[in-house]
């Protein structure tokens, strides 16, 4: 798998999902370069850089910049890439309610920059997006296929299918080397909590209220993040130019059913749930078909959805230090001071 490329450049590489995917392949190819390239935004954790350096050793390089820098065609020279992975992104869909201009930077002009860069070196260019997309299903409706129309509803989910349209005009315009991943939603240790499962398990570990958009019968498919990262890694391979391969484990679970279950396992109250007002243009489900990426690259699914919850609850039940640090870098100034009185404001302008 790995062995087809020296050298990895990966952008983002210090968030949840980048970082794991570094560990990957450092771990898994003993003689890979792996050139990590993070702004480190509030998502990354401040430890992050130090935790992969020790992984790697010699082989592992960081460098604190943003995807939009031209200077880094130099270290893509320097360190003789073949590869780049863009994980690069902003992803919550709540700030992108509040900030869209700040997605179309990173998400969309962002790619551009690795597009040219890659272009003018001959360089393969995995681009890693969402289902998000594909926009929302029915209950009734099939899972999303590679062929479904792109129907974003969020400006964060336009952004990534903007990059989705920008990465295949390259490939058909110029003929380069470009591939594209659309995963269902990660989840595991390590992950910022803005996201469901880890502002879950923060809040109920601290006694504070869990809040629940809408009915709470929204459905998301959930796939184990070391699960995600392997199949990234079987596209980067031998993914073919021009090509989506959407990446599922078949994990579709309603929220509010994932958080009653959540509560149960920690031995919390489910009077700690508080239903609020719904987010604009909430996707009411989410579900991918992954037939394509088992038939063409033979990747499966290993955890197993309970696996994968038993193994994220565990681990940050016992890294509430971890918790804790990356909470405070940015929680209390976002979240408490901002955060209800813009949806507020947002939600009245909608």
């Amino acid at each position: 798998m790995g062995e087809t490329f020296q050298s990895v450049l990966v952008t983002g590489g210090c968030g949840f999902i980048g970082s794991h995917f570094v560990e990957l392949m450092l771990s898994q190819y003993p003689n890979m370069l792996i050139t990590n390239v993070d702004a480190l935004t509030y998502a990354a954790h401040p430890d992050t850089p130090a935790r992969l350096s020790a992984v790697g050793g010699g082989r592992y390089e960081f460098l604190q910049k943003n995807i939009n820098d031209v200077s880094l065609g130099a270290d893509l020279d320097r360190r003789g890439v073949d590869v780049v992975v863009n994980f690069a992104a902003e992803t919550h869909v709540d700030r992108s309610i509040l900030e869209p201009h700040i997605f179309l930077e990173t998400n969309v002009v962002g790619l551009q920059n690795l597009l040219t860069l890659c272009r003018k070196r001959n360089l393969r260019l995995v681009q890693v997006s969402t289902d998000e997309v594909y926009g929302s299903l029915e209950p009734s409706d099939k899972p999303f296929t590679e062929q479904s129309p792109l129907s974003p509803n969020s400006p964060y989910a336009a952004a990534k299918a903007s990059a989705d349209l920008i990465a295949f005009a390259a490939q058909r315009t110029y003929k380069q080397d470009v591939v594209i991943t659309r995963c269902s939603n990660n989840f595991g240790p390590g992950q910022f909590p803005e996201k469901l499962l880890p502002l879950l398990i923060a809040n109920a570990s601290e006694g504070l209220p869990i809040p629940v958009y809408g009915d709470g019968k929204q459905v998301r498919d959930w796939i184990y993040v070391t699960d995600h990262c392997a199949a990234v890694d079987r596209v980067m391979c031998d993914g073919k130019s021009g090509e989506a391969y959407n990446i599922s484990a078949y994990g579709e679970q309603k929220n509010i059913d994932l958080i009653k279950r959540v509560l149960d396992i920690m031995n919390k109250p489910h009077s700690l749930i508080q239903f609020v007002g719904d987010r604009p243009a909430h996707d009411r489900r989410y579900a991918l078909e992954n037939k394509k990426i088992g038939q063409e690259l033979g990747w499966s699914p290993k955890f197993s959805f309970d696996e994968g919850l038993a193994k994220t609850v565990a681990w940050y039940r016992s890294n509430e230090a971890w918790l804790k640090k990356v909470r405070g870098q940015d929680y209390q100034k976002y979240y408490k001071a901002n955060y209800d009185s813009k949806m507020k404001q947002t939600e009245r302008a909608v």
